[in-house]
């Protein structure tokens, strides 16, 4: 899976978001291999990698309207994976995105979490759903 990470503010910079989740998707089930990839810059390889994964988290702050209108990294994830079939799901530290707006992005499943043992929670948790 490709652990698509912005920064959860502090000292939770994108790549440790990443590591955080990655240790709990693994946790959830031990197969499964996290490509973290922290999204301050879009990757140049990221449609490869996207591919090679099958599957594509992104892990954001904040989901809500705004992600919609400014295009940001995780829109254009959430884009880049509708578009080239490979199912997306989220994790966010707050989701304010209504059911349409989900559905655009068209991500499979968003959790809350907040805070290190939050997001290896959400990990763990995504990686049952799996």
């Amino acid at each position: 899976m490709l652990v698509a990470s912005e920064a959860f503010g502090g000292k939770l910079d994108a790549m440790r978001t990443a590591q955080i989740i990655g240790r709990g998707l693994h946790v959830g089930n031990t197969e499964l291999e996290a490509d973290l990839c922290p999204i301050d810059e879009l990757p140049k390889d990221l449609d490869v990698r996207m591919h090679r994964a099958h599957a594509v988290l992104i892990a954001a702050a904040c989901l809500n309207h705004e992600t919609l209108l400014r295009r940001d990294a995780a829109f254009e994830v959430a884009t880049r994976a509708r578009q080239t079939g490979v199912p997306c799901y989220a994790i966010a530290g707050s989701d304010e995105l209504d059911l349409f707006e989900t559905r655009i992005l068209d991500l499979q499943v968003v959790l809350e979490a907040s805070g290190e043992r939050g997001l290896a929670a959400a990990g763990k948790k995504l990686a049952g759903l799996l």
